[in-house]
């Protein structure tokens, strides 16, 4: 790699190293592990386009058929590789962590801590006190569904960064769509207060604790949460110049 595509190139985050090309997210064949990576976990497959199910295949792609797929679990030493030959900065944080991990997941040189949600106060009150870690900033909470996913439907996922190590992390943890509870976090990290109202709104997932658990940007009377996939589709009337675009569950369906 010449010395401008060093200049250009994505770096990992891991070891501060540039990314060869064409390894960007994205660009990666689902279900395969890249040197270095545990073998990946399939929980389930999407069909069509967005995975939506329940408002028929409105754009065309519903014979596409792409498995749900997990990176693997990470074995020690979890790295990144020093010039010493030292344990490196994963394993430090994972020592911290040490009896509140379910796995732990390195993927394109980033690591996410998985943590039952029974553990989940307790591992970021560690991030962000023990000297060793100081994960004093949050970047917020994500919400994610994965419907095939048994037990474990709804993920939540929150990015750390030390600021006095100059390290980033993800802590995932997860609940089921039957009993949607997590903790809140916002006692420990203040600026989770919105984030997980977002979440609460978009996803269901309950966040117990939480000074003020309501709707951040749907009204308080809508029905649902409408970025979990089974949500239908939906939507209203569009014109463009006497053109008139009718809601998505109410196009032409494929299938």
């Amino acid at each position: 790699m010449t010395d401008n595509e060093k200049a250009g190139a994505q770096r990992d985050l891991s070891t501060g190293e540039p990314r060869e090309r064409g390894t960007e997210e994205g660009q990666n064949t689902a279900g395969v592990a890249r040197a270095g990576e545990a073998a990946p976990e399939t929980v389930g497959r999407r069909t069509g386009m967005f995975g939506v199910s329940g408002s028929g295949d409105t754009s065309g792609y519903g014979g596409l058929v792409r498995p749900t797929v997990y990176p693997g679990a990470a074995q020690r030493p979890f790295g990144p590789p020093t010039a010493a030959g030292a344990t490196g900065w994963f394993d430090t944080v994972a020592d911290g962590l040490d009896g509140l991990i379910e796995k732990v997941v390195i993927h394109r040189g980033e690591i996410t801590f998985y943590v039952h949600r029974d553990h989940l106060v307790e591992a970021m009150r560690r991030l962000r006190d023990e000297e060793s870690l100081r994960f004093e900033f949050s970047a917020g909470v994500s919400g994610v569904h994965y419907p095939d996913d048994t037990g474990r439907e709804l993920h939540a996922v929150y990015s750390l960064l030390s600021m006095t190590w100059n390290r980033r992390i993800r802590v995932e943890t997860t609940c089921p769509e039957d009993d949607p509870h997590l903790p809140s976090t916002v006692a420990i990290y203040p600026t989770h207060d919105w984030h997980e109202r977002e979440v609460w709104d978009f996803f269901g997932v309950v966040f117990d604790g939480h000074p003020a658990l309501t709707r951040i940007q749907m009204p308080d009377d809508w029905p649902g949460h409408p970025q979990r996939k089974d949500y239908p589709l939906g939507g209203i009337p569009v014109e463009y110049k006497g053109a008139t675009i009718p809601p998505a569950d109410q196009r032409r369906s494929y299938n």
